[in-house]
């Protein structure tokens, strides 16, 4: 038969479940640290942009991880370097828990953004390799798993804030989490489940490394995580401070949700995954416009559905397209992502507190849409490299 069909090596395979749930992780610690900033800055007694660079200071971290972890994760296994990863996290987590030094807090932040970043760049790249037939489904449920996780946390810190427990819980459920996934990781390995017929031209490790192609998928991510940290950061302080609406962790948990599907969808699509990007590019900036001059936090809300719709289909159609670039170097390109994620992440969330305090927060999140001009001269380049990838295989 010319179907072609998945070697899987392990009878039961659970594999998928740990990476799914260190992502979700991942999402749940990137959203509750933002839906806590307000509280936070309440107990230190900080400014707007002092939250930006709060905020910052961990994204930091997420761009610097892969610069420095990249090679190392390579040289030392992806296996055995989520093993250390999630027992650091585990460690920083209970150590946020209890202090209560200014200093001490953005120290652990710093390194608990950089613990983090690894997990999301070696375990994306771990699944690749161990799924090369199936990767671009798995990697739209697998992106969708960190929005699911992002969608939760604002939920739950408002949850227990109003029952007046302290924000640091937040960092109990991050502990907990690690430490459940790290079991699961010492019960499974990472070997691939998977295998691709010599003839399945396309797939990850087929081809060699096109580093322009990389790079453009880069800017892409930079632009829009920058955007997506400043919206998800501010949009808590829009409501409160603009409309005097206490529905910013409501807006911020529908944002998120609607990249869920979004994300699914793309994986089962992810035959077309220029032509969604290309859409999302143009899509993220039109919406960002219109909350922007929105006189009402109840059109805000509304609109926060379209936007979170485009933005969820970034991330999955970013790494689709980037794996047929990367060749056998799969780390190498989800760690460029990654860094370049962490690049729009700290420049950008600086910027735009920089902005809210000196602008207002319209006027900032106007600046963050124009950038997106940016992205669509990326995409539209990125075809051109396809075609000669496609042509050279």
């Amino acid at each position: 038969m010319g179907e072609v069909r998945a070697a899987v090596t392990h009878r039961r395979d659970y594999l998928w479940v740990i990476l799914f749930l260190i992502i979700f992780v991942n999402g749940f610690e990137s959203g509750g640290y933002q839906a806590s900033l307000l509280s936070i800055g309440e107990t230190y007694d900080l400014s707007v942009t002092s939250m930006g660079l709060f905020a910052a200071l961990e994204l930091l971290a997420d761009m610097l991880a892969p610069l420095l972890l990249g090679r190392w994760a390579d040289r030392f296994g992806k296996g055995k370097s989520m093993l250390v990863m999630l027992s650091l996290q585990l460690v920083i987590s209970l150590l946020l828990l209890l202090t209560t030094s200014r200093e001490i807090f953005l120290g652990g932040m710093f390194f608990l953004g950089l613990t983090t970043s690894a997990m999301q760049f070696i375990a994306i790249a771990a699944l690749a390799d161990a799924y090369p037939l199936s990767q671009g489904k798995r990697i739209g449920y697998m992106t969708s798993m960190y929005a699911l996780g992002a969608v939760a946390s604002p939920l739950i810190v408002s949850l227990y804030l109003g029952l007046g427990i302290s924000w640091r819980a937040l960092f109990a459920l991050l502990g907990a989490g690690s430490l459940v996934a790290l079991v699961g990781l010492l019960r499974n390995d990472v070997q691939p489940r998977e295998k691709a017929p010599k003839s399945a031209g396309g797939q990850v490790g087929s081809g060699r490394f096109v580093l322009v192609g990389v790079l453009l998928l880069c800017v892409v991510m930079c632009i829009y995580v920058g955007f997506e940290n400043g919206f998800a950061f501010f949009v808590d302080t829009l409501f409160a401070k603009v409309f005097n609406s206490s529905a910013g962790k409501l807006a911020l948990s529908l944002y998120w949700a609607v990249m869920i599907p979004s994300r699914v969808i793309v994986g089962h699509n992810a035959k077309h995954a220029y032509k969604i990007l290309l859409a999302s590019v143009i899509t993220i900036p039109c919406m960002a416009a219109l909350i922007a001059i929105a006189p009402s936090s109840a059109l805000v809300m509304a609109l926060c559905v379209p936007l979170g719709l485009a933005s969820g289909a970034i991330y999955p159609c970013s790494l689709t397209l980037a794996l047929p670039f990367a060749g056998k170097k799969t780390a190498t390109a989800t760690g460029m992502i990654t860094t370049a994620t962490g690049i729009g992440g700290f420049a950008f969330t600086a910027l735009t507190g920089f902005l809210a305090d000196r602008l207002g927060m319209q006027a900032a999140l106007l600046v963050l849409a124009a950038f997106f001009a940016l992205s669509l001269i990326a995409v539209l380049r990125i075809r051109a490299y396809q075609t000669a990838s496609a042509e050279q295989e």
